[in-house]
């Protein structure tokens, strides 16, 4: 299998909508129903809103590729912190946030998401950040072996509303270098 990652551009809406639609969930704790699963994705990851991050600047989208199929994608978002959870622990003006971060379920496991990762790092350190943050729900114990493999400690929680619910977050950070995107964990 050839595993590649490539920056998302213009004409890979459609391609990011149906990978989101197919992903999304599979982050989601238990028990969230799918009407509210569905409607986030109409709401935030349709075609028209990825046309919208696409063309912003302070958006970067990394696409993996296995055999030339499309099989995850990432979001980073650069610039101020809203959320005050965040921000208590969070320094946006030296940090980017690893916003997205999906891969097909039967890519799991296969070395695509290690490609993805290395991939959205390099992108990271690129912005000139001089860390990266990302919020994972706190019951999606494989996504946080994952984060933490790859240097992610946990620094605060978070909420996140997905449909009528709160899901409970972690937070997580971890230094960036700014010669290839890895780097050791900040405290």
């Amino acid at each position: 299998m050839t595993t590649i990652t490539r920056l998302a551009r213009r004409g890979d809406e459609a391609v990011l909508h149906d990978l989101a639609a197919r992903t999304f969930g599979l982050a989601c704790p238990p028990g969230t129903e799918q009407a509210d699963i569905d409607a986030f994705v109409a709401t935030h990851l349709s075609e028209a809103s990825f046309a919208g991050y696409l063309d912003d600047p302070a958006r970067t989208i990394v696409i993996v590729s296995a055999d030339d199929r499309p099989v995850g994608y990432s979001m980073l978002v650069s610039g101020p912190i809203t959320d005050p959870d965040v921000s208590a622990v969070v320094d946006w003006s030296t940090s980017v946030e690893l916003s997205k971060f999906y891969l097909a379920a039967e890519r799991h496991g296969g070395g695509a998401a290690h490609e993805l990762m290395s991939g959205t790092l390099a992108e990271a350190a690129r912005t000139g950040a001089a860390t990266c943050w990302l919020g994972v729900n706190q019951q999606n114990e494989r996504a946080a072996r994952f984060y933490a493999k790859h240097g992610f400690e946990i620094v605060g929680v978070k909420r996140f509303l997905v449909g009528s619910e709160w899901h409970d977050d972690h937070i997580r950070q971890r230094a960036l270098s700014s010669a290839n995107g890895t780097g050791t964990t900040g405290s």
